[in-house]
């Protein structure tokens, strides 16, 4: 199957599961930090659409245990970067209909909670198709060390992903009801 009906596929089983915004067990990020030895504290989230996990509840307890928080802006070319956000700093709506942050503050996130389509038990992601996500870990991944994980409802999980040389594999997938690692 090609990724675009792959794709399609996915986000109606996506569409159909996550109707309530299904939440990710805060204390489960929490043990993938511990364990990672996460030190520095800037979280790299995102807004939910599309009926994606909803992260915010997760970011609004990282900024309680003084977390720096960044959400993504997307640029030209396909490019993205992160920039410091906090929830009492105002968003503006992107061409995708997507919030962003309006600080001009770029950070490089330590932790990147990361939105997927699909995912297999090989910490494949198939995101939307952009590369958006591919771009920026790259990028990233040449300043610093990054922990990857992507958030997820379980029934997002098929046999395998088709990758290709671009695509960055996640550390961690998180889903509503198990860890893969």
């Amino acid at each position: 199957m090609f990724k675009s009906q792959l794709r399609k596929k996915i986000l109606k089983i996506r569409e159909k599961n996550n109707k309530k915004n299904t939440q990710i067990n805060f204390n489960q990020i929490i043990k993938i930090l511990k364990k990672e030895k996460i030190t520095k504290k800037i979280i790299g989230g995102y807004y939910p659409v599309n009926f994606e996990v909803d992260d915010l509840k997760l970011l609004e307890k990282f900024e309680k245990k003084n977390f720096n928080i960044s959400l993504p802006v997307v640029k030209k070319n396909f490019q993205m970067d992160f920039y410091q956000w906090s929830f009492s700093d105002p968003l503006k709506i992107n061409k995708y209909g997507i919030p962003e942050p309006e600080t001009k503050n770029i950070v490089y996130p330590d932790v990147l909670l990361i939105p997927l389509v699909a995912f297999d038990k090989n910490l494949n992601r198939l995101g939307y198709g952009g590369g958006y996500y591919d771009r920026l870990i790259s990028k990233l991944l040449k300043k610093k060390n990054i922990i990857k994980i992507g958030l997820a409802l379980s029934v997002q999980k098929i046999d395998k992903v088709p990758i290709n040389v671009y695509d960055q594999k996640l550390d961690y997938i998180v889903t509503n009801k198990y860890i893969i690692k």
